[in-house]
């Protein structure tokens, strides 16, 4: 295939496709200047076709405005509210957690040592006062049959949450069989 030298001016994109065009006169077009008054014309039109797409935009958000900040507001209400909560029932979480430890070591040490239910309900309300529970006596059940201890316990920790009284219901037990 034979390329012209025609071609190759045609081809080029460097050099202008018309008759007589050269690199040295590149800013000389041969298509007719536009008239500067219909060209403004033209900007004018095309910058109220813009405000008034903008004004339609703004017409139909209308029913929009704020409605991206209340729902943030919205979430950071609801997402402050479950870390108050969270703040303040993790510690009486905390709390039967560590009593439920401390009652499966009393129950343990019970099956080994053989002491009587009333000494293992002392033990159990040491626990309780370290742990910072406010059980009664009788609300510690103890169950001793040949080695084998259940010991049991029910409380309740109210939570204040300043607009609602929250009350929590623990029933704590651990038991231990004997060895033989």
């Amino acid at each position: 295939m034979v390329v012209t030298a025609r071609q190759l001016l045609i081809a080029s994109p460097s050099t202008p496709p018309w008759p007589g065009a050269s690199i040295f006169n590149m800013n000389v077009s041969p298509l007719p200047k536009p008239d500067r008054a219909r060209s403004t014309a033209m900007q004018a039109m095309c910058e109220r076709s813009r405000c008034a797409s903008r004004c339609e935009q703004s017409a139909r958000r209308q029913g929009e405005k704020g409605a991206g900040s209340l729902k943030a507001i919205v979430w950071t209400a609801i997402l402050a509210a479950v870390v108050y909560v969270g703040f303040k029932v993790t510690p009486l979480l905390i709390n039967e957690y560590e009593f439920q430890d401390g009652i499966q070591t009393i129950a343990r040490m019970a099956s080994v040592n053989r002491p009587t239910p009333d000494k293992i309900r002392q033990s159990v309300l040491q626990e309780a006062a370290k742990d910072e529970l406010l059980i009664a006596p009788e609300d510690i059940h103890i169950e001793a049959a040949g080695g084998n201890i259940r010991i049991s316990a029910d409380y309740s920790a109210v939570v204040d949450l300043k607009v609602y009284q929250w009350t929590l219901n623990f029933h704590p037990t651990a038991s231990n069989n004997a060895l033989f």
